[in-house]
């Protein structure tokens, strides 16, 4: 729930941010690494503890040189897994306590191989929404449905209509995703319940696409249930906006990545990610741009993000801790 926010100036000139997240996962590690969590059902599933390593090597190596003029803030964000911590940095006065004309962010990326580095300008990653659907029925014996109203069947609906919305309602190169990812209704096998509870996720790369999903979902939901005798309740919140990166800081974090890992590195085949990234918050606030770092090993099998199996890469600290320092020295220019 605490962030952590390093100064280091350098005398007089302008001030940039640079942001790692430090969060861990709701997930038991099935790792063998020497570093594995010690705390049942916790791991680093997703490598920010490596994004802090990254950072605090940059502040170190940065206190050491001062090959740069001005001031950096190292923020070290809290919460970034569904929790919105860089939301609530921002809404605390993030930027009011440390000004900064700049933010930039990074993360690894195990679907990539290690060393390889991309950036372009515009929407990176989706918006999210969470979705919570109650489906109320009228409960009966499973041998006479007949006489109640099934929920089950009611919600088993809605979830196949909901898939609609991308293949019929919507211009297909939008890019939305709708995913019901948990279902929950009854405890006995011969009753049929009076209740059943969906919820999911909802993702898009713009604003006018985040508001369509919201109200067609809240069509399909309150139709269904109607045309069932049924009634439903649905409430919907917006997560994280679309993280835009902002086109000059864009092309010059490129121009930084290339003399890191070199052109070749540069990956040209980068593609948006329909998943979502509460470093858009601080984007919406401050022009900037988030770097993925590939971290996939070469020489064993890589596990993707968020998978018990995940390792962090650390053949990449020095890469990411390199190409932050060089875009300090690059923007803070003595």
């Amino acid at each position: 729930k605490t962030g952590v926010v390093g100064t280091i100036t350098n005398g007089e000139g302008g001030s940039i941010g640079l942001r790692a997240d430090m969060d861990a996962l709701d997930i038991a590690e099935q790792t063998e690494v020497g570093y594995a969590s010690v705390i049942p059902g916790k791991m680093h599933a997703c490598g920010h503890d490596g994004h802090t390593a990254m950072l605090l090597g940059t502040a170190k190596y940065l206190t050491q040189t001062k090959a740069f003029r001005g001031t950096v803030q190292l923020i070290f964000q809290p919460a970034e897994e569904m929790a919105g911590g860089g939301r609530v940095m921002v809404e605390e006065g993030l930027f009011d306590k440390f000004p900064v004309t700049q933010v930039f962010g990074m993360h690894n990326w195990p679907n990539m191989p290690a060393g390889k580095m991309c950036v372009r300008s515009g929407p990176s990653m989706a918006s999210a929404a969470s979705f919570e659907v109650t489906v109320l029925g009228k409960s009966s014996h499973a041998a006479a449905p007949h006489q109640g109203i099934d929920a089950i069947m009611v919600g088993s609906e809605i979830v196949s209509s909901l898939q609609t919305i991308s293949s019929r309602v919507t211009n297909p190169i939008e890019g939305i995703v709708i995913s019901v990812t948990q279902f929950n209704a009854g405890n006995a096998l011969n009753v049929l319940p009076d209740e059943a509870v969906l919820k999911g996720t909802a993702r898009s790369f713009s604003k006018d696409a985040s508001t369509t999903l919201e109200n067609m979902i809240r069509r399909i939901v309150e139709n269904i249930a109607q045309a069932h005798g049924a009634t439903a309740e649905l409430r919907y919140e917006h997560l994280y906006p679309v993280l835009i990166n902002s086109q000059k800081e864009s092309e010059l974090a490129l121009r930084v990545a290339e003399e890191i890992v070199g052109a070749a590195e540069i990956d040209p085949e980068y593609l948006p990610s329909m998943a979502s990234e509460d470093f858009s918050f601080m984007l919406n606030e401050r022009p900037g741009c988030f770097m993925r770092l590939g971290s996939g090993f070469t020489d064993r099998e890589t596990f993707p993000l968020h998978n018990s199996r995940y390792e962090f890469n650390d053949d990449v600290l020095p890469i990411g801790a390199s190409y932050w320092a060089r875009l300090v020295e690059t923007l803070l220019k003595p």
